[in-house]
């Protein structure tokens, strides 16, 4: 689960910068129900451009306006995937450039000079500049049932300038079906549709078609190279955070294409069971082969963590140069979870026991 930047020992912290860390009843209570006569083409079309919006959200509430949204303000991983789909948003909230200037990892292939950025980090939103950019909807992801880098303390103004539509990204659905990443890729899709995209345009059928075979790349390399045991680790200067498949998104669905997770203890879990808190005096006490590795800018990086911690220098898998990234917050749009399973594909292929 991801842990913001600012406050790395609360459950909302522990998912927004860096550690461990939906679909709802059915798909026709989402809004996927408009096939209709004309095909797959038809029901890809993004919304029309009059008439009536809504959408229902993995909160399970259905968000409507009179129209379709056109001054939409995200979370900068909702607005990035939106992006990717063909849909701009005017403002985002959230990790959105870096110290020097630079786009955040989150914010995906968006201009960021598009875009009025009304807060960069966690807890911080100016209600002010969203006011004036007059929103029509707000749309951000939810872990746990909560709307993403929302700030609480000034949430219920926040939710009264516009209506405000979440989707899932960790945890589990409002049915209590678990969020995976191809569930969340399709929920981002559904909203993007509703938003405007056109899903049958060649661009996002090629994304769609590329991710299905990067899919089929992770399978395969999991057969070809059996028994690689892989772990999920963040850094922090005070401790080492190691994930467990069962309630992140990305790593249940990467262990249903056969990657093998080395999981911590069911007993020693946070209170969300997310992760375990390892001191970096016991950060080797889950051998693995390979180890996935936050590659948020908050979070400590593979050189950062070689020089200033031993313990982690002298694990198997970084001894074996075989530390790697993981996207712990994913952009969920088809181009850039394909990107992910490409690149996790090439990592189990060629990867050397070592734990």
């Amino acid at each position: 689960m991801p842990k913001p930047r600012a406050t790395l020992l609360t459950r909302r912290g522990l998912i927004a910068a860096g550690g461990a860390l939906g679909l709802v009843v059915t798909l026709a209570a989402c809004g996927g129900k408009d096939a209709g006569k004309d095909g797959a083409d038809a029901k890809d079309k993004g919304a029309a451009a009059t008439g009536p919006w809504s959408f229902k959200d993995d909160l399970g509430k259905t968000v409507e306006a009179k129209s379709t949204p056109k001054n939409i303000v995200a979370f900068t991983g909702t607005a990035a995937a939106l992006y990717d789909y063909g849909v701009q948003v005017k403002g985002v909230f959230g990790p959105t450039k870096t110290a020097d200037g630079k786009p955040d990892v989150q914010a995906g292939s968006m201009d960021i000079s598009k875009v009025e950025i009304l807060g960069n980090v966690y807890d911080e939103f100016n209600v002010e500049k969203y006011a004036a950019l007059r929103p029509d909807v707000l749309v951000t992801n939810t872990w746990d049932g909560t709307y993403w880098y929302v700030p609480e303390a000034s949430k219920d103004k926040i939710l009264k300038l516009a209506p405000a539509a979440a989707v899932g990204a960790g945890g589990v659905y409002p049915d209590k079906s678990p969020v995976t990443m191809d569930k969340a890729l399709q929920r981002n899709a559904e909203l993007a549709k509703s938003l405007g995209a056109d899903l049958a345009s060649k661009k996002n059928a090629d994304a769609k078609a590329r991710f299905e075979a990067a899919a089929a790349k992770v399978r395969e390399a999991t057969k070809a190279n059996p028994g690689i045991k892989v772990l999920v680790g963040s850094g922090s200067p005070e401790l080492f955070y190691v994930s467990t498949p069962e309630t992140s998104a990305d790593l249940k669905y990467f262990q249903s294409l056969g990657v093998e997770f080395v999981a911590p203890e069911k007993d020693k879990l946070d209170q969300g069971g997310f992760y375990e808190s390892l001191s970096w005096e016991n950060a080797g006490k889950y051998p693995a082969d390979v180890i996935m590795l936050d590659n948020r800018s908050a979070t400590l990086q593979p050189d950062a963590l070689k020089s200033q911690k031993p313990t982690f220098a002298g694990l198997p898998a970084v001894k074996a140069g075989q530390v790697i990234p993981r996207t712990t917050e994913p952009i969920y749009s088809y181009e850039k979870c394909a990107q992910i399973l490409e690149d996790l594909a090439k990592s189990i292929q060629s990867a050397k026991k070592a734990g």
